[in-house]
């Protein structure tokens, strides 16, 4: 028997410099670890980060740093700091760089607007986070092509995004679940 293993399994996780959303990190963070896969942490600079509740962590690589190459997921962590990279090149190049590589590519709240401003969820299903005041990046989603549900966790290829960070546990157990095939 062929035991799937999360071995030398590697994940960037990219976090906004300022107010990323604590849970849509750590949470999925520490569920990565607890299963042995290698987790960086990469943002637009290098230093302690900090989340929207206080959490810090400190930045392995910079966007301009990373090589999509080396790892297995790309996961991009939402939180209103993530808002500053729906727009940013780079962050778009190393979206269709998951894609076109078959690597694992995620993203949680708000994050997946950058996504589809990347042209990567188009005619793809996917989620994102929403209020009945703001809809704005389920418009964006829309605008970009995507097949937007309103569900928690969405699954299109090797595409995952969750809503939020009441999405975070499920989001990265099932990250973990498409690694290693468990």
């Amino acid at each position: 028997m062929i035991e799937k293993t999360s071995k030398n399994k590697k994940i960037a996780m990219i976090i906004a410099f300022q107010d990323f959303r604590d849970e849509e990190y750590f949470i999925p963070k520490n569920i990565f670890f607890g299963e042995g896969l290698e987790v960086k942490t990469i943002s637009s600079k290098k230093g302690k980060a900090v989340g929207s509740y206080g959490g810090v962590i400190e930045i392995d690589l910079t966007l301009e740093d990373l090589k999509v190459s080396d790892f297995d997921g790309i996961i991009f962590v939402g939180g209103s700091g993530a808002a500053q990279y729906i727009a940013d090149e780079k962050c778009h190049q190393i979206a269709q760089e998951a894609v076109s590589q078959d690597k694992i590519l995620g993203a949680i709240c708000i994050a997946p607007a950058i996504l589809a401003r990347a042209g990567v969820l188009k005619d793809k299903k996917a989620t994102v986070w929403r209020s009945s005041l703001d809809k704005s990046v389920v418009k964006i989603l829309e605008e970009e092509g995507a097949d937007y549900q309103s569900e928690p966790i969405v699954i299109d290829g090797k595409i995952i995004t969750a809503n939020g960070p009441q999405s975070a546990r499920k989001f990265g157990e099932m990250i973990v679940r498409m690694l290693i095939g468990s």
